[in-house]
Parts: structure tokens; C-alpha cells; sequence
């Protein structure tokens, strides 16, 4: 694992630091491969259900290191894109936790999460077009499937910021925090998802985000190749018996 990142895991969450301080946590190589490595021991273990990516030092991501980009560094991973994640986002579940600047690929880093917990004083923000530059890892494409069309051209084609209180309002956001609060935030929000059964978590997040491409006339097949395994799983069996007992279910994963 890159020294640019911390990981911790527990209590079925993965939780991925971006520890760049020092450089507003901006994205180089060493982070991009710490975020992808981060990211492939969450989808591989089997006792994880959920990650929660987040920034140390009071900022999410300032988005990709200028300097290192200057030396020839490229802040990109085959198969899964800039910063290690905004082309192949996990199976699993994600959080951002963000405080302070989520900004151009930082922004984007957080919007490849499915959802997002934000201080009050946090900012969003692709101001890419400032720099006669196009946000090209994937804010285009998901900020109008976040936000209302006309917002997301505003914020897209002027580069100004987005307050957090703004995101929230029309929700891009799941849930405000006080400052320094976005990652216990994330984690009370994670402990919630962990609860359940984790196929069950893994097949519903593939079928919400698969629901946003799929046509009408093929999305419940779609659902079915996906839902099918788990209602024959034994974490289902668990769960109807956990219901009949009365009783919290004992999760396998199987």
C-alpha cells in the first residue's frame, strides 16, 4: 500500500485516507496506486461489505498534483481510471467523507462514491474550465445524473464552487456534519449499510446504479441475473430465520 494512504479496516468497512496534507491531498502516482490497491482489497475480502474514502488534514482531494504532472507522473491506473477509481468504482458500496475542498479530480473522486457526507463548510467544485481544460474523469458525466441539468451546467461550464449546504439541498449530498465531523459522519452512515446482509448489499448496489443505463424493456432481466444468487444464498435463509427468531441474523457472505 502507498504511503500516501491509510487504509483501516473493521466492523465490515474499509476506510481509505488520502494522507497528502501537506499538498491538499492532491492526487500523483503514489496515490492513484494506494487508492486502487485500497480499493481491490475491499472488493476481495469477503468480511467487507462497504469502503468509506475520505482526506486527511481537513481536505477531501485537491484534485491532481500539478507538480508531479509536470515530472511525467500520470495520476492514473489501467482499469479503474484517474486517482485509481473514477473509470471502475467498486462493486461495494462507497462514501465520501468530505471536509473542506472536494475540487476538480478531487470532486471527482467523490462523485464516484454512491454517497456522500460533507462537513458544512465543505465545497465542490470543476473549475477545470478556468484552466482552458475539460474535467475528463468522469465529473461531466456523473454530475448531471446528481444534480439538476441546468445546476450541473452552471457549475460545470463556469468552474465556480458549490456550497455543501447547496449539494445537500439537492442531493448530491446524503447528510451535513459541523466541521471536522464528515468522517464519523460517514462511518455512523457505513455502520448502518455493514448491518445487513452483504450480498444482498453488493447485488442492490449493482442494480440501482445498473437502473440509471438500463432500458425498461431489459432492466428486470438485468435484476434477475443479479438478485437471483442471493435469494438462493444462505445469508437469505439466515435472514428469514433471524426474523422468525427474533433475533440479529449471523452473516457468511453465502
Amino acid at each position: 500500500m502507498s504511503e500516501s494512504v491509510r487504509t483501516e479496516f473493521g466492523d465490515g468497512i474499509a476506510v481509505i485516507t488520502i494522507d497528502r496534507p501537506e499538498a491538499r491531498n492532491a492526487v500523483d502516482a503514489s496515490v492513484a496506486e494506494g487508492i486502487a490497491a485500497a480499493v481491490d482489497e475491499l472488493e476481495s475480502r469477503s468480511d467487507l461489505v462497504l469502503g468509506i474514502i475520505t482526506g486527511a488534514g481537513g481536505t477531501f482531494c485537491a484534485g491532481m498534483d500539478l507538480k508531479a504532472f509536470t515530472r511525467g507522473e500520470r495520476p492514473h491506473v489501467p482499469g479503474r481510471g484517474f486517482g485509481g477509481l473514477t473509470e471502475r468504482p467498486p462493486a461495494k458500496p462507497l462514501i465520501a467523507a468530505v471536509e473542506g475542498w472536494a475540487l476538480a479530480g478531487g470532486c471527482e473522486l467523490a462523485l464516484s462514491a454512491d454517497l456522500v457526507v460533507a462537513s458544512r463548510e465543505a465545497k465542490f467544485g470543476l473549475p477545470e474550465v478556468k484552466r482552458g481544460l475539460v474535467a475528463a474523469a468522469g465529473g461531466l458525466l456523473r454530475l448531471p445524473k446528481a444534480l439538476p441539468y441546468q445546476l450541473a451546467m452552471e457549475i460545470a461550464l463556469t468552474g465556480d464552487p458549490l456550497t455543501a449546504e447547496k449539494a445537500h439541498a439537492h442531493g448530491l449530498v446524503n447528510s451535513l456534519t459541523e466541521p471536522g465531523g464528515a468522517l464519523d459522519g460517514a462511518k455512523e452512515l457505513a455502520a448502518r449499510v455493514a448491518a445487513n446482509g452483504p450480498l444482498a448489499v453488493r447485488a442492490t448496489k449493482q442494480i440501482v446504479s445498473g437502473a440509471l443505463r438500463w432500458t425498461d424493456a431489459d432492466a428486470f432481466a438485468e435484476q434477475a441475473e443479479i438478485a437471483g444468487p442471493v435469494f438462493g444464498s444462505a445469508d437469505a435463509q439466515e435472514g428469514a430465520r433471524a426474523f422468525a427468531e427474533k433475533r440479529a441474523p449471523v452473516w457468511r457472505g453465502e
